[in-house]
């Protein structure tokens, strides 16, 4: 334990799901089972970070005092942030932060969102000087990005069908174990690669839906905590990075790079889990499990290289190896990941902790991995939101 260590008391979620309803329900459940798994009292908290949506108004925009409000004025501080996919991390680096300043002791992080069918896009209006508006202007979508990703990919490293389709397949059974999981059911290879073509190389089955959700966290000092357990699981490190100069890869929303003609370009992908591993004073080896931003199933490949578990172009024989795959030696997205649950975009990051919190408990059912003590998150937002967790026991 380091003198940065916070300790996880509680968790909860709302299922994923498309239920049409207020964000604001999805996410008190997700707070009131986070709640009662701490084993403490709403009153209790003095401190709730809200992760904001940009997709269901002002009490979006506000969300920490609108769960706040929902569950009942109590008087204690609120915080909303708001990182694109990487909300929730921010969201739970704000509490955290407040409780190793000292200014409070016990903290309440909730992220939940209702998502439209479709594509997410930016609100609507002329915004020419908005490079989100200007993209989908273009015509260029998530799944465009995610298509120019895997392309390159292939070129470089050999991806090939197999590989995105076994992406899919491991991630599917794992989250047929999930009750949380938005889509329970295996798939072959003949449904992945029969499904319809979205963005070359990828296909409708390789993608990630938009979902609704909610996930909710209970954390902690250390002393506060040994009041009520033993031995928590610790949040050990959070990585919120952000891209140094040049970045000479196309991340979205940008439609361009800078050049890395004469200056070196240090990968901000790379950065993120880095920092995490550094201020948790552990490495890649150590990590026993691990959720990642599989929006396509050629990124979550791209991730076991980001996060140190095999070098670079070796991704594919992690895969295939069964390496990836519970059971393997490094299980990766043990809960079916986005492919199972879909994008709810404030909650996806705690939804990823609240995973490795059950698996270090020893909590996660059939889907359990065996010895599981360290765990780690990769996660990515829209203009350049790095997001990593790491979580011990």
């Amino acid at each position: 334990m380091n003198n940065n260590d916070v300790a996880i008391l509680g968790v909860g979620m709302h299922p994923w799901g498309k239920w049409g309803k207020n964000f604001v329900e999805y996410g008190v459940k997700a707070a009131n089972d986070a709640l009662a798994d701490a084993g403490i009292q709403w009153r209790d908290i003095q401190f709730i970070s809200g992760g904001a949506t940009m997709r269901c108004g002002y009490p979006g925009y506000v969300a920490g005092a609108t769960f706040a409000q929902a569950l009942g004025w109590q008087g204690g501080e609120v915080n909303t942030s708001y990182a694109a996919c990487a909300t929730g991390s921010q969201a739970l680096a704000a509490a955290r932060a407040k409780i190793l300043a000292g200014e409070c002791e016990v903290a309440l992080v909730v992220g939940a969102d209702t998502t439209p069918k479709g594509f997410l896009a930016p609100a609507k209006g002329y915004r020419p000087d908005d490079p989100d508006w200007v993209r989908f202007r273009l015509g260029i979508t998530n799944p465009a990005y995610f298509g120019f990703s895997a392309t390159r990919r292939a070129q470089l490293y050999g991806t090939n069908d197999d590989d995105l389709a076994q992406v899919k397949i491991k991630n599917a059974k794992h989250g047929l174990h999930n009750p949380n999981a938005r889509y329970r059911k295996e798939f072959t290879r003949e449904s992945i690669v029969g499904s319809a073509m979205v963005s070359y190389p990828l296909r409708l089955f390789h993608i990630c839906a938009t979902s609704d959700g909610g996930a909710a966290m209970v954390i902690a000092s250390m002393e506060y905590a040994k009041k009520l357990q033993k031995n928590p699981v610790r949040i050990a490190a959070i990585s919120t990075v952000t891209p140094t100069y040049p970045s000479t890869t196309v991340e979205m929303p940008d439609i361009a790079t800078d050049s890395g003609a004469h200056m070196q370009s240090d990968s901000f992908k790379f950065s993120i889990a880095k920092k995490a591993y550094e201020e948790a004073g552990i490495g890649p080896e150590d990590v026993s499990t691990a959720e990642v931003y599989d929006l396509s199933t050629s990124l979550e490949l791209d991730w076991y290289e980001y996060l140190g578990l095999c070098e670079v172009g070796e991704a594919e024989t992690l895969l295939r190896n069964g390496d990836t795959t519970i059971g393997g030696r490094i299980p990766v997205n043990p809960s079916g990941g986005l492919c199972c649950f879909g994008e709810a975009v404030p909650a996806q990051a705690l939804a990823q902790v609240c995973e490795l919190t059950w698996q270090l408990r020893g909590q996660a059912g059939e889907r359990q991995v065996d010895g599981a003590s360290v765990g780690i998150t990769a996660n990515q937002g829209l203009f350049g939101h790095g997001s990593s967790v790491i979580v011990k026991r």
